[in-house]
This record gives structure tokens, C-alpha cells and sequence, in this order.
């Protein structure tokens, strides 16, 4: 049996024209030099991201208050013309209670006018004063109203007299006292009229009474014979 001398190793083989450094184990690699990880950001990258998110912060503010004032101006734009539409009705409606007040003071002045033609006194000067007259009423928008014949309405009429008549079927205007004017749509004096009213007790288109007529011979049974 061969004694191994104690602090002496045995060599690996080593082939021939190899170099003493090959000859030495090689330590094992990590496993992160096989296998590179993802490569941290470079740092101006992630200033440039930092950047850009701040950026899109501030536009997303610059947008809602952009929105915020868009909304104020159109409302304000909405009130302002409003304000304009309820000033120009203010002023209609003003000028309108004006022309009409003027005209009412001129209708006792119409109705003298009305009289004298009635009356064939409408001649001379006084002829074309009142002519022209009428046409400045009629041009600021009066209107006259009031026919006989036509239906009796309380709302524009005003009656003075009253009466009965066969031959009507609602009550009707059958005189005209004084006509009613009216600018545009507002009445400024009612027609005032006599009324007529169906008589009770009659259809339309029979006679009120045949008491007084004179019977004839079909109904008196025929004259006398002998």
C-alpha cells in the first residue's frame, strides 16, 4: 500500500500546451450575467415623462376653465338678448298706449265728422280737413267697425235699444247708433247698437200673427150659396 505524503495534493492532468491558468476550475457564473433584467430608464427620460404629464395636467385645467367661460358667455349672451327682447316689447307696447290714447281723443272728433256727412254738411274746406283726418287715423292704425245685420257680440257691441223680430234667428244688430273703432287688436270704443232679438213663440220665417189677416173663401168655407 502507497502512503500519500500529508499537504501534497495531486494535480489535475494537464494536457500539454495548455497554460497553467486553464488548468484552474472556473467559478460558476450568476444567473443574472446569463439573463440581463430590463435596463433602468436613463434619468432624462424620466424628467421628459414628469414633464409631460404636468403639461397634460395643465391643459386639462386650461380646457375646464375654457369650458367654464364658454358657458358664462353664453348665458350672458342668452340674458342679453332677452334684455333686448323685453325692451323692444316694452317700448312697442308703450308707443302702442300712446297711438291709442291720441286716437281716443280724436273720436268725438270722427263722430262730428260722421254726423255732418250723414247730413250732406260735409262740403268745402271742412270737406278735405276731415278727409285728410280720417286718412292720418286710418294710416296711425284706427279701424272702424260696426254693420248692420251682422251678429250681436258683448264683447264689441254695446246695445242702447232692444227689440223683437220674426225674422231673425240670434240676436242682431239692426242699427248702428255709433260705430267702434278698434287699433289692431285692442277695441278703443264698442259699436253701440239696437238689437233685435227672435220673437218667442215664432220660427224663423213664419208670420208673427194671422189674427189680423182677412180669411179667404177656401178657409171661410166658401161663400154663401143660395
Amino acid at each position: 500500500m502507497t502512503e500519500e505524503t500529508p499537504g501534497f495534493e495531486e494535480e489535475p492532468d494537464v494536457p500539454s500546451g495548455a497554460t497553467p491558468d486553464d488548468a484552474a476550475p472556473k467559478a460558476a457564473e450568476p444567473d443574472s450575467a446569463k439573463e440581463p433584467g430590463p435596463a433602468a430608464p436613463p434619468a432624462g427620460d424620466v424628467q421628459q415623462d414628469a414633464t409631460q404629464t404636468a403639461l397634460i395636467a395643465q391643459l386639462d385645467q386650461v380646457r375646464t376653465a375654457l369650458g367654464e367661460r364658454t358657458a358664462d358667455l353664453q348665458r350672458l349672451q342668452a340674458e342679453y338678448q332677452n334684455y333686448r327682447r323685453r325692451v323692444e316689447r316694452d317700448r312697442v307696447s308703450v308707443k302702442e298706449i300712446a297711438v291709442a290714447s291720441l286716437l281716443t281723443e280724436l273720436l268725438p272728433v270722427l263722430d262730428d265728422i260722421g254726423r255732418a256727412r250723414e247730413h250732406a254738411e260735409l262740403v268745402g274746406g271742412f270737406k278735405s280737413v276731415a278727409e285728410s283726418l280720417e286718412t292720418v287715423a286710418a294710416k296711425m292704425g284706427l279701424q272702424q267697425f260696426g254693420k248692420e245685420g251682422e251678429p250681436f257680440d258683448p264683447t264689441i257691441h254695446e246695445a242702447l235699444m232692444h227689440s223683437y223680430a220674426p225674422d231673425v234667428t240670434e240676436d242682431t244688430c239692426v242699427a248702428i247708433l255709433q260705430p267702434g273703432y278698434r287699433f289692431g287688436e285692442r277695441t278703443i270704443r264698442p259699436a253701440r247698437v239696437a238689437v233685435a232679438e227672435p220673437q218667442p213663440g215664432v220660427q224663423p220665417g213664419e208670420k208673427a200673427s194671422n189674427a189680423d189677416e182677412p180669411e179667404t173663401d177656401e178657409e171661410s168655407g166658401g161663400p154663401d150659396e143660395g
